[in-house]
């Protein structure tokens, strides 16, 4: 049996996430309380009460869900259970498993994707930019869709989450043409995102040279245990981290591929640890062989449950 553990990103968040697992186990609330240190504000106190407006700011989510995802992690290797083959991170989530797998201080890594949320909202005016799902349509035609409509402007598929579901961002004109184009050639859904940040997007190349700045003050080490990196490689070197976690904040998240990859070289137990079930729904839809266990650790019945699989 061969073990994979990945790590959900922004959009996981939930206030009161995680309460359940805190009162079962005290490294959750110790992680937060190492979090809030750096931060300067408490943590914990923000995801248990909100509000929810000031939890989804994107400078607030991501420390939050980097700190949900190793509180998690922590509880997972308090079981004494037997390290991953491989780990994973949806976009913010690769942080995540770079801290889980010894690659980044948590620290330093609650300090950069703090600064990482920052420079992401900055980098596009608040209204310029969108983010868009599209169900139903094959990925070359979400891609001429945006190619169609981009008309000069910026709309490219920046997360290929799981066969016919894509996402797509750039400036909100373009990506509004785009989701009539993507309506046009069939897509079963098309629709808007709550986010004012085309995540992932060729916008964002601006904060991906700030972070890169960041990062070159930052220790990195050689994981421990492989992480995926953009373009299915793997972080190698404490150079090729900075550079392809830079690359990501402006580049796409192919899901898709890496599930399928981690599966193509033996993966036959796929863990979510963090918030909510994000990643495991789309997993399923992307590895259909029911002989792959897949499950969410999210709180003491899912852990429970996990540990059952016999992992």
């Amino acid at each position: 049996m061969t073990l994979a553990v990945v790590f959900p990103g922004q959009g996981s968040q939930s206030v009161g996430m995680l309460a359940e697992l805190a009162a079962a186990f005290p490294s959750v609330q110790a992680t937060f309380a190492e979090a809030s240190e750096v931060l300067g504000y408490d943590l914990w106190a923000l995801v248990q009460g909100g509000p929810g407006e000031t939890l989804n700011s994107t400078e607030r989510t991501q420390p939050a869900m980097l700190a949900a995802g190793v509180a998690v992690w922590r509880v997972w290797t308090e079981q004494g259970k037997p390290t991953p083959s491989v780990m994973a991170g949806h976009s913010l989530g690769e942080f995540t498993a770079l801290v889980c797998a010894g690659a980044l201080d948590f620290r330093d890594a609650i300090a950069a994707v703090q600064f990482r949320g920052r420079v992401m909202q900055e980098a596009v005016p608040a209204g310029a930019g969108a983010m868009a799902a599209i169900l139903g349509l094959e990925d070359a035609d979400v891609e001429a869709a945006c190619a169609e409509a981009a008309e000069g402007e910026v709309v490219e598929p920046v997360n290929y989450n799981s066969p016919g579901q894509l996402v797509i961002a750039g400036h909100a004109a373009a990506v509004s043409r785009a989701l009539e184009a993507c309506k046009a050639r069939g897509a079963k859904r098309a629709l808007l995102l709550p986010v004012s940040v085309p995540a992932h997007s060729s916008l964002l190349q601006p904060a991906a040279e700030r972070l890169a700045e960041h990062l070159a003050g930052v220790s990195v080490r050689v994981p421990t245990i492989p992480v995926y990196a953009i373009g299915l490689k793997r972080h190698d070197s404490p150079a090729a981290i900075r550079a392809q976690v830079v690359a990501q904040l402006a580049g796409a998240v192919r899901w898709t591929d890496t599930v399928r990859d981690m599966v193509a070289n033996g993966a036959t137990q796929i863990v979510e640890c963090g918030p909510g079930k994000v990643l495991t729904s789309l997993n399923r839809r992307i590895e259909r062989n029911k002989e792959i266990g897949m499950s969410a650790i999210e709180d003491p019945a899912s852990l429970a449950a996990a540990l059952a699989l016999g992992v």
